[in-house]
């Protein structure tokens, strides 16, 4: 067998080549090597898209067992790529779900090839666990991952774990899935372990893998998955008609106003603070009215309530003959022959909460009404995915949107929280690798004049790595830009550290505290410390007639300090980049190159002034020593007054 096909998990004495299980890859992973298979006919046709995605997972574990992410939208066909996987693999897969439904639709797909495959899931009544390939609900193998630590009669050990809808793989290691990972680890060290998800983002977390084929961090560096190894765009699904257009609506009648809500320190809404704004606001009737005039030559309807409440007071508005309710609370009989009568069109209109956002197909499902606000564009995009899959008759999707979720649908995903309401995202390019990061920020036009990146997400070569092939292509030689657009510098070495750093990343040595700087400064007789309210700029000139910038930063009660700035020379305009505009920039890394006073004074849109500034006295005069930005501890800022 040619090597150059293989893909390898360390079992020992197994059968295989080499006493190695191994994945080949034939030149169309499509059709499997003439080896007169009798599933071979049988093969479901895979889109390109899919093929190149399976072709890909086979490259990265290729060479690496480190954890990687496929990322295809809803509706996209995961079960199809997973099941192809599943069929070339010459070792043992498990593949792992959350829900049985997911469960189920996989193992189908895979049935589709004429092979046989185990379940074990306590809610589809099935305990298997004995053949080549077993499909799981993460529930259930954790509850009995003995049966799955040990070789099986005649079949070794697992070499690929897949996991459906991975974005659900907890950061802690004594989570469901982490600790099936680390079960099958222990039996085979060089288990592959695959994620599928739509939406590839954690609540809290941000990015769920660190780096991205395209050459770009995403997640940070001590997540689980290691490499996004294929992403196919949302909308380049829709431009190429393999899932539905969605067409979003503005909505006729009075809207729900969640604006004033917050998320909670796990980035979801309070239950009692939606039921709260929805119940204060009578809008609910007039919206129900208008979602079934709408309808009226719609297939299917699926409507997201905020709460158990809320949804309760939808279903009243709704004809009673031909809508439902499915809440985390329905029992489970109950739940299948709702799903069962609204998939064969015996009811149109499907109310849930929180529910059927995952785990749900229903192709014909051509409106959907959100009634409630949604975290995250990845929650918003799982809701509109519903809608989005392919069915006889059916031409588009409707979206009526109303709590003014403000999510583009196909805006990229920043990873990080939206800093408030008017932030969009910005693309940044790194002064020093020219990567195009994509940050929170907030544009003046066609500039960006804020953003709220602190590192370059980009990728350059590893100053440690091999040299390689110019054929050879791999992530895992690349490193992090080091690159920061914000950050605080060790007084020892010098090093830039990110702004939320206690030891320097260069010397290891502990970072002097905010809270430090400010307390040791106000005990000293010839300091000054400012709670800065405002900084005001001043082109003028000085006792030669020469021109100056003089920057003033006033308290709350108009004690001042100032400091001045030549930019007559280029020595000059560089030192005044260095010293002040890295750090007074709002928007670090675009350009901006002032010749003059005056056209520093002309974009003072563009800067941002310090939270405490510390001056020291020098004979006669105050001299600006330390100037304090980002700040977080216990010492009020002038900003947070009143």
């Amino acid at each position: 067998m040619d090597a150059g096909w293989r893909l390898a998990a360390a079992v020992p004495q197994c059968p295989g080549v080499g006493g190695l299980r191994v994945f080949v890859l034939p030149h169309d992973p499509v059709q499997k090597a003439a080896s007169g298979s009798p599933s071979a006919s049988a093969a479901p046709a895979l889109r390109p898209y899919q093929r190149e995605a399976v072709r890909r997972v086979i490259e990265h574990f290729r060479g690496s067992d480190e954890p990687a992410v496929v990322v295809l939208p809803t509706g996209s066909g995961k079960s199809l790529v997973i099941a192809e996987l599943a069929r070339l693999a010459r070792g043992r897969v498990l593949v792992l779900a959350h829900v049985r439904e997911l469960v189920e639709q996989n193992h189908a797909k895979y049935q589709a090839y004429g092979l046989s495959a185990d379940i074990f899931s306590a809610g589809l009544g099935r305990k298997e666990s004995g053949r080549q390939v077993v499909f799981g609900s993460v529930q259930s193998v954790v509850r009995g991952l003995e049966r799955f630590a040990s070789p099986s009669q005649g079949q070794g050990d697992f070499t690929l774990l897949v996991i459906d809808e991975c974005h659900r793989v907890s950061p802690a290691e004594d989570a469901s899935f982490r600790r099936v990972i680390e079960r099958l680890r222990r039996a085979n060290p060089r288990l592959k372990v695959l994620g599928l998800t739509a939406t590839p983002y954690r609540l809290g977390q941000g990015f769920i893998y660190h780096r991205h084929h395209h050459g770009m961090v995403r997640g940070e560096a001590d997540v689980f998955f290691r490499e996004c190894v294929f992403e196919q765009p949302l909308r380049l699904m829709v431009k190429q008609g393999y899932l539905a257009e969605p067409v979003r609506v503005d909505a006729a009648v009075e809207r729900y106003d969640f604006s004033a809500l917050a998320p909670s320190t796990n980035g979801l809404f309070r239950e009692e603070e939606l039921n709260r704004v929805a119940a204060g606001n009578r809008a609910t009737p007039g919206i129900i009215a208008e979602v079934i005039e709408r309808a009226r030559d719609r297939q299917g309807v699926m409507l997201f309530a905020a709460s158990v409440a809320h949804a309760e007071e939808i279903l009243g508005y709704l004809p009673a003959a031909t809508a439902a309710l499915i809440t985390g609370e329905t029992p489970s009989t109950e739940r299948e022959r709702i799903i069962a009568a609204f998939k064969a069109r015996e009811i149109k209109y499907l109310v849930n909460v929180a529910v059927l956002t995952t785990g749900f197909d229903a192709p014909h499902v051509d409106l959907i009404a959100i009634l409630r606000p949604t975290e995250s564009v990845g929650l918003y995009q799982q809701i509109v995915g519903r809608g989005l899959r392919l069915s006889p008759g059916k031409r588009d999707c409707l979206i009526l949107d109303y709590a003014g979720n403000p999510w583009d649908l196909y805006a990229p995903e920043v990873g990080s929280p939206r800093p408030d309401s008017d932030s969009e995202p910005v693309q940044v390019e790194c002064p020093a690798c020219g990567h195009a990061n994509l940050f929170w920020g907030k544009r003046d036009g066609e500039l960006v004049i804020e953003h709220f990146g602190r590192r370059c997400q980009g990728l350059v070569l590893s100053s440690r790595a091999r040299p390689r092939a110019k054929s050879e292509k791999s992530t895992s030689t690349m490193e992090q830009c080091s690159f920061r657009f914000r950050f605080k510098v060790c007084g020892e070495c010098g090093a830039e550290n990110d702004i939320a750093a206690r030891r320097c990343h260069g010397c290891q040595t502990l970072l002097v505290d905010a809270d430090d700087k400010l307390k040791e400064a106000l005990r000293l007789r010839d300091a000054r410390v400012l709670r800065v309210a405002g900084m005001q700029l001043e082109a003028t000139v000085n006792g030669r007639g020469l021109a100056r910038l003089k920057v003033t930063y006033h308290d709350e009660e108009g004690v001042t300090l100032s400091e001045w700035f030549a930019l007559e020379t280029p020595a000059q305009r560089g030192a005044f980049a260095a010293a002040f505009l890295r750090q007074h920039l709002r928007a670090p890394g675009v350009p901006f190159r002032p010749t003059t006073p005056e056209e520093v004074v002309a974009e003072q849109r563009r800067l941002r002034h310090p939270d405490f500034v510390v001056g020291r006295k020098v004979g006669r005069h105050w001299q600006v020593r330390e100037k304090l930005f980002d700040y977080t501890g216990r010492y009020r800022r002038a900003v947070e007054a009143g």
